[in-house]
């Protein structure tokens, strides 16, 4: 299927590694141009030469943080000089915090509320404007399923995830008219370094990684018996921020391998 993709111009914020990273692979390997950011700067570095080396100047990255405003300003400025506008915006930084409520205290709490909604936030406000002037406008928001199936070890993030749930189906109605579509996506668990480090620690002697994570699949349910790839919730990142997909908006899509239990 041809989604639509070639020649437009994308920004995946948190691009350096994971979903984020695989997200940049997926559409410029579509024919997108690809703009992506991070904190770390070596991280960056190092996800980028790959790249340049099989995509030229079709893909552009820079450190930024996406929860200093005058940073994120200046990542957009220095996007748009690089590709004269934007068509696609992936938020996807973030992280989540383990904690009860017992344990988390107003300081957490804070925190916990800049980096779940100011990274989408400032983002969304400060490519708001380029993203009107295209005609193919697009923003997808990569959340978590603790958004509609909260965890009580994750009381804080998911009470989080749910606000920005709120915010996308909010972002979906004000920004129809400008004509920018927005939709989600809902992860459940995926393959990650973190997951390759609690491998690391937690497998018993000669246990391989493809064993101790079918095991760990089977304690949380996951019908599909493994974790996520995260080429996975990449691809329904492109497909959603596609215009093939250009009657959907407001839309979640769970990308959680069947481990979800609401209707």
């Amino acid at each position: 299927m041809d989604l639509g993709l070639n020649g437009l111009r994308a920004v995946v914020t948190g691009g350096s590694s994971g979903i984020g990273l695989a997200t940049v692979r997926v559409l410029l390997a579509d024919g997108a141009k690809v703009a992506f950011c991070g904190r770390d700067e070596g991280r960056l570095a190092a996800a980028l030469e790959p790249l340049r080396a099989d995509y030229g100047d079709a893909v552009f990255a820079a450190p930024c943080d996406v929860l200093d405003a005058a940073a994120v300003e200046g990542f957009r400025d220095a996007v748009i000089e690089r590709f004269g506008g934007v068509d696609i915006l992936i938020n996807n930084a973030g992280q989540g915090r383990l904690s009860t409520f017992e344990t988390t205290d107003d300081a957490a709490w804070r925190d916990e509320f800049e980096l779940k909604f100011f990274s989408v936030i400032r983002p969304t406000r400060a490519f708001q404007a380029a993203l009107e002037a295209s005609d193919k406008a697009s923003i997808v928001i990569v959340n978590s399923l603790l958004a509609r199936q909260p965890e009580p070890h994750m009381v804080c993030t998911s009470a989080l995830r749910a606000g920005i749930q709120n915010l996308q189906k909010s972002l979906s109605v004000e920004l129809a008219p400008k004509g920018i579509r927005v939709n989600g996506i809902l992860l459940g668990i995926v393959d990650s370094g973190q997951w390759q480090r609690r491998y690391e620690a937690q497998a018993k002697p000669g246990e391989t990684k493809d064993a101790w994570m079918a095991d760990l699949a089977a304690q949380k349910h996951i019908l599909t018996g493994r974790l996520g790839r995260p080429e996975e919730p990449a691809a329904a990142i492109a497909f959603l921020a596609a215009p093939v997909a250009s009657f959907i908006t407001g839309a979640s899509l769970e990308v959680a391998g069947g481990v979800s239990r609401f209707a």
